[in-house]
């Protein structure tokens, strides 16, 4: 009778035979069984992974049939519609994936899908991270890759979007051409090596292209690489829970259970994009029609995650400042410069900073491993919510044409509203976010001050009937009770009246009423102990003779 125990021979001999020479064993042994937790959430930043991994196998198809070229040539192809029709061979050649390359249309649809879901991948992971305090030491280092890494992934989808050298990629290409030159200084020269001279050129796809598929991929590949060995490294954070601590990781080890998901994970992913390729389509460039800098198409919108810059271009008034008393090389286009810097600068710049403002307000210099719940740091979860009203303005108002001429409202008035609405709704989301964050704390407070309805009538002796309440769950009451307060500095005199070091001074009594603001704790989890009727808190099995149902 066999051993169940024993090692196959096909695995125990390679296994051997590695070991002795590279002495993986042990390397193995330790990360196998790494632990990682069991949240959904942590699931979101597989998205961004595993749509990357896609985008890498489909653009390696793409590459071995696109031209990336801008020489004139007369369409000849299967789409009758174009034949005859003076085009660049890039379109030429995209037209050709499109209809005469088997499966080619396939794969540029999921190509695109997957470049959409890559992103919003990231934008959802990073919300992830943020809202629940996971960029926090000693984590502040991958934050920024993360960062860095959906700057690079909005640079390639521009740079992928303009290869076809269709009229609604040339749009987007041309207003990326208005951007980069108005920018002091440095505008004619960025122009001059994306465009090899004078709008259009000849070089510009065959430039893009470069980057593309070369440069852009190359540094994405670095990071998502050092992303996951930080994060492999410095262990996963996890959700607030019963026997969770900041020294220990609850969960499932890599080997099998989360393999085995990651593997399934990645097939859902696959199923979806090749689903949404196959029934929805996307950029139809021959529809479009091959570009030509005199025309433009109605109702030309970019993909999504650009929408905001478009936003912000339609809504800024056409401002300029004209140096020197001259109307020519002292021209300083405020109505181009700030749509194109001032909101990503806003965006990408408060991402990159926030752990270290952060830490600056709070003097919170400890490791955290457990995550907050979004409700317990409620002005750092409105200050998020705010910057994604202020993003959202944007991306609406990238499409107020179409606003204006499916709803039958004008189009100045839409301009206006988006003005206002791009600084008034921020502000609202922020005082909304917070009163809804302390209104959830209440709730957190009341359930561990008298338990959770029972569903059991009690008839108390002077005639009044209340619900009993029963404690809540272990589980529950654990995740409420890995409620921390929010970090914040001594800011308060000593005997002698003389403020603590380091907050003397305008800057030190700033961050002191930062910190007093930001931190501490708004609502304690004992506040649910006070009730008006105080048979009516108390906690009990509902066994009693005078219990009604």
């Amino acid at each position: 009778m066999s051993d169940l125990n024993a090692v196959p021979k096909a695995i125990a001999g390679p296994s051997t035979f590695l070991d002795e020479r590279l002495g993986g064993a042990n390397f193995l042994k330790r990360n196998l069984r790494k632990i990682f937790p069991d949240h959904w959430s942590f699931l979101l930043g597989e998205i961004a992974l595993y749509s990357f991994i896609i985008l890498l196998l489909t653009g390696t198809f793409l590459t071995l049939w696109f031209k990336p070229s801008m020489g004139e040539v007369v369409y000849d192809g299967s789409y009758a519609p174009l034949k005859g029709v003076m085009m660049s061979e890039a379109y030429a050649s995209s037209l050709e994936i499109s209809f005469d390359v088997r499966g080619g249309l396939l794969m540029r649809q999921m190509h695109h899908w997957a470049a959409l879901l890559f992103v919003a991948g990231m934008t959802v992971h990073m919300l992830r991270v943020f809202f629940t305090g996971a960029y926090r030491k000693p984590r502040e280092l991958n934050w920024i890759i993360g960062v860095l890494l959906l700057t690079l992934a909005l640079a390639e989808g521009l740079t992928g979007y303009s290869l076809p050298d269709d009229l609604l990629s040339g749009a987007g290409l041309r207003i990326t051409e208005g951007v980069a030159i108005s920018l002091p200084l440095v505008g004619t020269y960025i122009t001059f090596f994306l465009f090899g001279g004078e709008y259009p050129g000849g070089d510009v796809v065959s430039r893009f292209y470069s980057l593309h598929i070369l440069l852009i991929p190359g540094i994405l590949l670095a990071l998502v690489s050092a992303h996951m060995v930080l994060m492999w490294v410095q262990k996963h954070t996890q959700m607030p829970g019963k026997g969770r601590t900041n020294k220990n990781v609850v969960g499932a080890p890599f080997y099998p259970a989360f393999m085995a998901k990651a593997g399934a994970y990645f097939l859902f992913t696959l199923a979806v994009v090749s689903g949404l390729a196959t029934f929805a389509q996307i950029n139809p460039i021959w529809l479009f029609g091959p570009y030509t800098p005199a025309d433009v198409s109605a109702g030309s919108q970019p993909d999504w995650y650009m929408g905001f810059l478009e936003g912000s271009l339609r809504l800024m008034p056409p401002w300029e400042w004209n140096l020197f008393g001259t109307a020519h090389a002292g021209t300083l286009p405020l109505s181009v410069i700030i749509p194109a810097l001032v909101p990503m600068g806003i965006i990408m710049t408060g991402l990159a900073l926030y752990p270290f403002l952060e830490r600056w307000v709070t003097g919170d210099n400890r490791e955290h491993h457990v995550a907050d719940r979004p409700r317990n740091n409620p002005h750092r979860t409105s200050i998020g919510i705010s910057a994604m009203t202020f993003y959202g303005v944007l991306w609406l108002l990238g499409a107020n044409d179409e606003i204006s001429a499916n709803f039958h409202i004008s189009l100045n008035w839409t301009t206006y509203a988006g003005r206002v609405l791009v600084f008034v709704a921020p502000a609202l989301a922020y005082m909304i976010t917070y009163r809804i964050c302390l209104g959830l704390q209440r709730s957190d407070a009341a359930v561990i001050g008298h338990g959770v309805e029972s569903g059991v009538i009690k008839r108390l002796p002077h005639g009044e009937f209340i619900e009993v309440h029963t404690p809540p769950a272990d589980d529950i009451e654990a995740h409420m009770r890995g409620k921390e307060a929010v970090a914040a500095l001594p800011v308060d005199e000593d005997a002698s009246g003389i403020p603590p070091k380091g907050m003397r001074g305008p800057l030190g009594k700033l961050r002191g009423r930062m910190s007093k603001a930001y931190g501490g704790e708004k609502i304690p989890l004992d506040d649910g102990h006070h009730e008006e009727h105080g048979e009516h808190a108390a906690i009990g099995s509902g066994d009693d003779r005078s219990l009604t149902h």
